[in-house]
């Protein structure tokens, strides 16, 4: 049985795993939680821990008129705490850190009507400062590697699930309201909760390390989503082509409103041969991760 220490409390990827190995994995972890929000998480012993899982960080900024403070705050939680949390582990005895990274490493979607297809030979990038802390924290704790110390750092896609904040309550609501959408083929890859928590749990097992890109094993459609939810909640959505050219306006529109057009209708993909492993963790299909979302 392996000793697991989550370095950030009640964070939503923290408990949402925690809550997955009590009816998973029972027998293979024990989990303890800590909350990163002073220092006295400096004080404790990491000695007994076989992992340190760190997903303490600040996520959804909103990149747009925000001061060096803010910025700095970026920094001070997503690099230099992560990169602190792996020395201690890492000086402590601990044998793996996990890190929690993120596609935003990657840069921002491409705007409507243009592909990316994000490869294993396709260079970080990050379009602004919270992209950038995130990068900084990925290179910075795999460098704390060695033959005594595993790192492992995932950069996943948009996770959803039940209770999930971000991008995907709000395509939520829209789909519970709208009668008619667009129906734009655009490409994004996503990952549902149970998807990664697996996939965490089977890295753990295993002590693997490197960087990882899990997604599910379906790519998404904003379209196909929105219809999916509309479903799932008992509110049927027509999607039709005939209302595209609105989004092909409202992306060529400068500010927020080509951001808004571009975020939920761009493509962002990972090439799917870059998240096969030899093991499994893509348990829940598209239509399931849906139901189970919104039910």
């Amino acid at each position: 049985m392996k000793k697991v220490f989550i370095t950030g409390a009640d964070s939503y990827i923290g408990t949402s795993f925690e809550e997955y190995v009590k009816e998973h994995y029972n027998s293979d972890f024990t989990i303890d939680t800590l909350d990163m929000m002073d220092d006295d998480w400096k004080e404790k012993d990491f000695s007994s821990y076989d992992i340190v899982f760190h997903v303490a960080g600040i996520a959804h900024a909103d990149v747009g008129k925000v001061s060096q403070e803010i910025k700095d705050k970026y920094y001070a939680v997503n690099t230099d705490l992560a990169i602190e949390t792996a020395r201690k582990a890492k000086a402590e005895g601990v044998k793996q850190f996990v890190f929690m990274s993120s596609a935003i490493i990657y840069g921002e979607s491409a705007p409507y009507g243009k592909k990316k297809r994000i490869t294993t030979k396709t260079k970080p990038h990050p379009a602004n400062f919270y992209g950038d802390s995130k990068w900084q924290a990925d290179k910075g704790v795999r460098k704390l590697a060695d033959g005594e110390f595993k790192v492992t750092v995932l950069r996943p896609p948009m996770i959803y699930g039940k209770g999930s904040k971000g991008n995907y309550p709000t395509l939520s609501k829209m789909a519970k309201k709208l009668p008619l959408f667009p129906d734009v083929r655009n490409e994004r890859s996503m990952l549902y909760i149970e998807n990664l928590c697996e996939f965490l749990c089977q890295v753990m097992i295993r002590g693997e390390e490197g960087s990882f890109w899990p997604q599910n094993a379906e790519y998404s459609r904003t379209s196909e989503i929105v219809k999916l939810i509309g479903t799932v909640s008992g509110h049927k959505v027509r999607v039709s082509k005939a209302l595209n050219w609105g989004v092909w306006i409202a992306a060529h529109i400068p500010g927020k409103i080509s951001e808004l057009a571009n975020k939920a209708f761009g493509n962002m993909s990972y090439d799917k041969k870059m998240s096969k492993y030899d093991f499994e963790y893509q348990v829940v299909d598209l239509k399931t991760s849906i139901e189970r979302t919104e039910g």
